[in-house]
């Protein structure tokens, strides 16, 4: 249920079209709804902007499948994380609108039209191999409303390649900046702009690279100042930071 369904569902107590019992029905489950194997946040959207979302690992097809009917009865929008493309065949043969963003690996029910912002999100990635966490930022961000940008494989190891692009970084509004190896890319980006840079370090890289913990370390301890660093991989918290800073600038132009 969303803020318009809750405020139709007052006007129908008040006018007397909905009894008591039918208007608790409704009711109990509106915070959460406790459904045994999870308790489904529906109160997120109304606290948080966004609807919350389903992370896949870790769970059954089924258990993925249920949560998406009881959230489809709410008329939210539906982001499942980290989803495989047999969590997407399930998915799809209860809801022929999912779409199955493969690179990204999440699954995408959109209920209702959302606006795009007039902001933009750059999401930069070092390198090819950092796409997964990249696109995984830009579907997020997309679905949350934000006009997305990409600007892909401008590594340090090639400084150019990025310095021809200086005018677009400029124009962003919020830079999330995904690499892996050592991490450097975030701090020389944060060093070229004035905008918010968040920092997204991948588990990409050779052994010393510990699995994504070397660049983690990079971007922590980066020298450029207006950098915030996720975990590693965490493309989707990037890209929920990366809107809220691009909806309150939203707010404020607007």
């Amino acid at each position: 249920m969303n803020e318009a369904n809750l405020r139709e569902l007052i006007e129908r107590i008040r006018d007397g079209a909905l009894n008591p019992e039918a208007a608790y029905e409704q009711l109990k489950n509106l915070p959460f709804e406790d459904i045994g194997f999870a308790k489904i946040d529906h109160h997120r959207s109304i606290r948080r902007g966004y609807p919350e979302a389903i992370f896949c690992e870790g769970k059954t097809a089924d258990q993925i499948v249920g949560i998406v009917e009881r959230m489809l009865d709410r008329d939210v929008n539906i982001l499942a994380t980290r989803a495989s493309s047999a969590v997407f065949e399930a998915i799809s043969k209860k809801i022929s609108k999912a779409v199955y963003h493969e690179l990204a690996r999440i699954v995408v029910v959109n209920q209702s039209e959302v606006e795009k912002t007039d902001g933009v999100i750059l999401v930069v990635a070092a390198g090819t191999a950092d796409l997964p966490v990249a696109e995984e930022a830009c579907v997020v961000a997309e679905a949350m409303g934000n006009t997305v940008e990409r600007l892909y494989d401008v590594g340090v190891a090639g400084l150019h390649r990025l310095l021809a692009h200086r005018e677009q970084l400029s124009q962003a509004r919020v830079l999330i900046v995904v690499a892996g190896m050592e991490g450097a890319l975030p701090s020389v980006v944060a060093g070229m702009t004035d905008v918010p840079v968040i920092a997204v370090p991948t588990s990409i890289g050779y052994g010393a690279n510990f699995g994504g913990f070397a660049a983690l370390l990079t971007m922590l301890n980066s020298c450029a100042s207006g950098i915030s660093v996720v975990n590693i991989d965490n493309g989707y918290g990037a890209a929920y930071s990366a809107s809220l800073i691009n909806h309150l600038a939203e707010r404020k132009h607007g």
